[in-house]
């Protein structure tokens, strides 16, 4: 039933321009990760990822399912990112195994730093760089860093898996990542193109880049946010 009414609710958005429809490109096997609550869980193509795999996932806020099921599964180092301190708080405070690494600075296409807005509401966590009016005035300033300055800093030559939910952040990383030589065998990517500021056009023209580099979409979530894409060339 859950499943239907999003998919309703997705129609609708459709038919007044605020969602769209993309199809699975390749079919490969698949095995969701966290998400035990409702929320937090990605597929993955298990095929690739052993315990020397390299993980990085940018965007922890409360909810870390998905890379504590990938260092359970396959004793593998999850390299997470968050700069929100709220997050950064909550990640301290949960005992987790010395396999997660937290970082605490975000991912953006130049390195130094930014405004990070709070969202609406005190309750939530997600903070974003897109303009939020309500709570512009209350911004906070977090450290940012491209992805290749990063696999420097750290000392890797590759990614293996790379989960991205930065809150709307990601479309001039993507842009930034396809003019690179960096590969990640697999990427995870939640889009937000529900964000008024944002719309639809970008994150097809999003995905219209992934694909011509050799990425191709395994996996899209049932609310049409989180989409799974494997290398292919």
């Amino acid at each position: 039933m859950i499943k239907i009414l999003r998919k309703i609710k997705r129609i609708l958005k459709s038919l007044i321009g605020r969602d769209f429809f993309s199809k699975e490109q390749i079919e490969i096997d698949k095995v969701m990760h966290g998400g035990d609550s409702g929320y937090g869980g990605w597929d993955i193509h298990e095929g690739d990822i052993n315990a020397n795999s390299i993980v990085y996932s940018f965007g922890v806020g409360e909810d870390a399912s998905f890379d504590i099921s990938l260092i359970k599964k396959f004793g593998l180092t999850v390299f997470a990112f968050d700069p929100t301190p709220k997050s950064i708080a909550w990640v301290k405070s949960q005992g987790f195994p010395a396999e997660f690494r937290l970082y605490e600075y975000g991912l953006a296409d130049f390195d130094g730093s930014i405004s990070f807005n709070p969202p609406s509401n005190p309750d939530h966590v997600s903070h974003t760089i897109l303009d939020r009016e309500e709570t512009n005035d209350t911004s906070i300033e977090v450290n940012v860093k491209r992805l290749k300055t990063i696999m420097e800093e750290l000392g890797h030559e590759k990614i293996d898996l790379l989960k991205m939910d930065i809150e709307g952040a990601e479309y001039q990383v993507i842009e930034d990542f396809v003019n690179s030589d960096v590969r990640p065998k697999q990427l995870l990517i939640e889009f937000h193109h529900r964000f008024p500021s944002v719309g639809i056009e970008k994150s097809k023209s999003a995905i219209e880049k992934l694909n011509k580099i050799g990425y191709m979409i395994f996996s899209v979530s049932d609310i049409g946010e989180e989409y799974s894409f494997i290398y292919k060339m």
